[in-house]
């Protein structure tokens, strides 16, 4: 496992044991797995470039036409593709790849930081598949991974492959001096906490730093803002400039992204916008300035994202800072990013929820039987003998079904019973959405967003579970209101923690979907509120939870303060836990009560979001301390008077941000930390 920063000679480092094999031994297979289509390529025309004799590297994706994909298992010996091409086009073939995988000696696993949360546990079961089809196969690959440098490479890299890995961390690349600027748009409402427009400022920097002759990147977070950005600047600019400025994003059509990578890497292109697709290691030549518009969810991601700039000579990296409370974090606390470690990147193979399919999926690969728990784990056969699907023989556990149960799953959803989002203009497929998300973000009446791009739900046929949308540009989204009950299952572990017994254990949590509010873009202001009742979901996942003391909660125990002081202390917290796993806030629930029906007291949960938990807020137990003191600077250092976006405000709030008390919530966490 190699985790070190960018242009620091990964790729050379698993590249060249590779082509040295196969130089020696060109019968001999490797199979690289990249999370996007676009590495393949990247990949691809790299090794091209070196024309070795014996290598014969192919990409295998869903692009791939019928025709050439019997020649690429005949005749090649490097292999790209992804983890989703590997569990459904491959692994449940392996009978055509027969040749391949007696013969597999590498498997590379090229930006493994990608692989975490409910996709990485998806692909940690994927990767365990195909060590067990090899070895079947009577080949036993080594695993080349490399990363981004993240808190817990080896632990990473365990988790993925289920074997122990040498870490390799040691860097000692040249790297160019570079420039921080961290920009926060000039506030225009203090009271209210609005700032001006990150996109404004962004594309003012992007025009300046272009008209001078600077190489720039500009990394924006959806479609919709990468092409914003690139309309200001045009304006901005004079036409010699604009004719060298292009957006890149997902969407267009391979050979339109070439074109721009070809420009980029030839000089010709001086600025370019972009989603995070071009965030991982796609080589786009020498640039002198990165931009990233809003902080990418990631310390990790951010130092990707810089690590484009000043490659060969001095560079600048700016951050333009956007309302959300971890950005505000960041501008008023520059030290926080620059000195923080990059977070431990987290997943859960054993999810059940999650292994299940892959247990069905290897059942059907080949019969189940105890020596497979070598690669595939103890928990697996443990599950395999209550999953009514398979049937116990004398080979060991096999497939009853007819069809094959990798076409069932998704790699990025964690649930089986996902919901459809259907384009009904054009009829294409846009996504996927979990059961448990479905009911408050593709409602009837919602503003669904695709890749930037703006949709609103015309139905949503729960029998079907299809959401069927159209395009749309409106000046407002939504956001639901939701009931939520927590009930606590099982405490694994309690600690007494700043003052507090702080809890981890399995919680359920059923929520309703009551209502929805439209809200201006502009200032967040309500709309309207129309009612609707959805049906009521429960799922079981990993929580935290503690019940402040009473000298904690001293003038603080009136409703309804007590009620905001709590519900403020739960959104700061959740919007801070990204800090400390590798997620998004999305990817965390919570709620606060003045009084626990199992507790009896005032008590805040913060848990998962998926079912059955993929290790969040496990982490969050940990680095509790930590965790709780980001969260006090962050509500000391906001200037807004009664809390705003940057501070206690969520943009997912199931109580539409009501009530709220930010002065409670510091003064109950500051009586904690002391």
């Amino acid at each position: 496992m190699v985790p070190t920063g960018t242009a620091s000679g990964k790729s050379l480092a698993f590249n060249l044991p590779v082509l040295d094999a196969i130089a020696r031994d060109p019968k001999i297979r490797a199979l690289y797995l990249y999370p996007t289509k676009a590495l393949s390529q990247d990949q691809a025309r790299a090794l091209a470039e070196l024309r070795l004799k014996g290598l014969r590297p192919a990409i295998y994706d869903g692009d791939t036409p019928s025709e050439r994909r019997w020649q690429i298992r005949k005749w090649s010996n490097l292999i790209l593709t992804n983890p989703d091409m590997l569990h459904v086009g491959v692994l449940p073939h392996h009978d055509r790849w027969g040749d391949v995988l007696s013969n597999l000696r590498f498997v590379i696993v090229d930006e493994a930081h990608v692989y975490r949360g409910v996709f990485g546990s998806h692909v940690a079961n994927v990767l365990r598949r195909l060590r067990r089809l090899a070895r079947i196969y009577e080949a036993e690959p080594q695993f080349l991974l490399a990363s981004a440098t993240i808190a817990n490479a080896g632990e990473l890299a365990e988790a993925l492959i289920g074997e122990r890995a040498t870490v390799i961390d040691r860097d000692t690349s040249p790297k160019a001096e570079r420039d921080v600027v961290i920009w926060n748009p000039p506030l225009l409402d203090a009271e209210l906490g609005l700032r001006a427009s990150p996109l404004g400022d962004a594309s003012r920097l992007l025009a300046q730093l272009t008209s001078r002759g600077l190489r720039t990147i500009c990394f924006a977070k959806s479609r919709k803002a990468a092409e914003l950005i690139h309309r200001f600047t045009v304006e901005r600019v004079d036409t010699a400039t604009a004719s060298r400025l292009a957006p890149y994003r997902a969407g267009y059509t391979p050979e339109q992204r070439r074109e721009i990578e070809r420009r980029l890497v030839g000089g010709e292109l001086l600025g370019v916008t972009a989603t995070d697709a071009l965030e991982l290691g796609i080589d786009i030549g020498v640039l002198d300035c990165a931009i990233s518009v809003g902080f990418p969810g990631t310390v990790a991601s951010l130092r990707q994202q810089w690590g484009r700039a000043g490659r060969r000579g001095h560079g600048l990296a700016i951050l333009v800072a956007s309302d959300d409370a971890l950005d505000q974090f960041f501008a008023r606390e520059p030290e926080a990013l620059l000195s923080r470690q990059v977070e431990a990147a987290i997943l859960d193979h054993s999810n059940p929820r999650i292994l299940d399919p892959h247990v069905l999926s290897a059942a059907y690969e080949a019969p189940l039987d105890e020596k497979d728990v070598a690669t595939l784990g103890s928990e697996a056969l443990r599950r395999a003998a209550e999953l009514p699907e398979l049937e116990r023989t004398p080979a060991g556990f096999v497939w009853k079904g007819r069809d094959y149960p990798a076409a069932r799953i998704s790699l990025r959803s964690g649930d089986g019973d996902a919901f459809t989002v259907v384009d009904a203009s054009t009829g294409s497929l846009l996504g996927l959405v979990e059961r448990e998300r479905a009911y408050s973000t593709v409602h009837e009446g919602a503003v669904y967003l695709h890749l930037g791009q703006q949709y609103l739900v015309e139905t949503l046929d729960l029998e079907r579970r299809v959401a069927v949308v159209a395009p749309a540009s409106v000046e407002w989204y939504t956001q639901v209101k939701k009931e939520t009950e927590t009930t606590i299952e099982e405490t694994e572990r309690v600690e007494a923690r700043l003052g507090v017994d702080l809890h981890f254990g399995r919680v359920s949590v059923s929520e309703q979907v009551v209502a929805f509010a439209r809200k201006a873009v502009r200032d967040g202001s309500t709309i309207d509120v129309v009612g609707m009742l959805m049906p009521e979901t429960t799922f079981e996942t990993e929580a935290i939870w503690f019940s402040p003391q009473n000298e904690q909660l001293d003038g603080l125990e009136q409703m309804p303060k007590l009620l905001g002081t709590l519900h403020a202390a739960e959104h700061t917290l959740i919007a801070l836990l990204p800090l400390w796993a590798m997620c998004d806030r999305w990817d965390i629930g919570g709620l606060s009560t003045n009084v626990h029906y199992q507790t009896g007291r005032p008590t805040i949960f913060v848990y998962d979001g998926h079912a059955g938990g993929v290790g969040i807020t496990a982490r969050g137990f940990d680095r509790f301390e930590d965790w709780v003191e980001d969260t006090v600077r962050l509500l000391q250092r906001c200037p807004c008077a009664a809390g705003c976006p940057s501070c206690v405000q969520s943009p997912k709030c199931g109580n539409l941000n009501e009530p709220l008390d930010k002065v409670g919530a510091r003064t109950m966490l500051e009586r904690m930390l002391a």
